[in-house]
């Protein structure tokens, strides 16, 4: 892909500035590994979304319905939940729940760096 060089200074010109000049500028806190990268959840933190118990035993049937969970995994499951209720699951996972974990982790890593 080509661009006019005019074209991309008058849109871009900071970063014009930095490529004619040699300039780059990386930040440690740029860095920093990303926790969810990669990750997929498991059918303990759907169930943990749940607001109650019946739309539980939903994400529990729908799971094994599509083929996610084996029928012995949604009855360990649906095990778990008569016994332990939502709470088995952990924490309820709120929206904006992945982020606050993510500042989390990205916090203790920064501190860990600044020891």
């Amino acid at each position: 892909m080509e661009w006019d060089k005019e074209k991309f200074r008058k849109m871009f010109p900071s970063l014009y500035k930095e490529i004619k000049d040699g300039v780059m500028e990386v930040k440690l806190k740029d860095l920093y590994r990303d926790p969810w990268r990669n990750y997929l959840p498991s059918p303990e933190d759907f169930i943990a979304r749940a607001r109650n118990q019946k739309e539980a035993e939903e994400i529990i049937d729908y799971l094994e319905r599509i083929g996610e969970i084996s029928r012995e995994k949604a009855s360990e499951l649906r095990e778990k939940l008569m016994k332990g209720g939502i709470e088995a699951f952990g924490e309820r996972r709120t929206p904006g729940y992945y982020f606050r974990k993510a500042r989390e982790a990205l916090r203790e890593e920064i501190e860990k760096g600044e020891e």
